[in-house]
């Protein structure tokens, strides 16, 4: 029985398993080769988030590089591609996103954070200590007397230790 389960959960396993993708067929034109080379880099896996489709092992980064390459046969320019690529996955898929109303916090969040950080210890570092008055005569004569009094344990279970 048990051995069965386990043949059961490797089967599905393998099952669940993402297909192998075709391998690569590089452009015979070499400077159009480069030219998707150069484009891979610039392009993020969005599958695996922090690779470039380049480095990728995943099945749609190998569809998204055959993508690029029938872009390139066809005559389109880089900006062309970016914008088809853009316009299918969104602004996450180039790892420089173009500067708009939409990126805003993506470009410009750090710095405000930092300024609000850096604002926030500045108010803070000029806020003004308030100091301690001296005590006045009556004051220290009554500080005195406490003092005094403590020398003497009003609790006689009280250890050193418990101060």
């Amino acid at each position: 029985m048990r051995r069965a389960l386990l043949i059961a959960v490797a089967a599905v396993g393998l099952v669940a398993a993402e297909p192998a993708p075709a391998p690569d067929r590089p452009l015979p034109d070499p400077a159009r080769e480069a030219r998707a080379q150069a484009l891979f880099d610039d392009i993020r896996c969005v599958v695996c988030q922090h690779e470039a489709i380049a480095d990728s092992p995943a099945g749609l980064a190998a569809d998204m590089r055959r993508l690029v390459r029938e872009e390139i046969v066809a005559g389109r320019t880089d900006a062309q591609i970016k914008a088809d690529l853009v316009r299918r996955y969104g602004d996450f898929v180039l790892f420089s996103p173009p500067v708009r109303v939409g990126t805003w916090l993506l470009w410009f969040g750090p710095f405000a954070a930092l300024l609000a950080v850096g604002g926030g210890l500045w108010l803070v570092a000029r806020r003004r200590r308030v100091e301690t008055p001296p005590l006045s005569p009556a004051e220290e004569a009554d500080l005195a007397r406490i003092l005094a009094d403590q020398a003497v344990r009003p609790d006689p279970d009280a250890k050193r230790s418990d101060d």
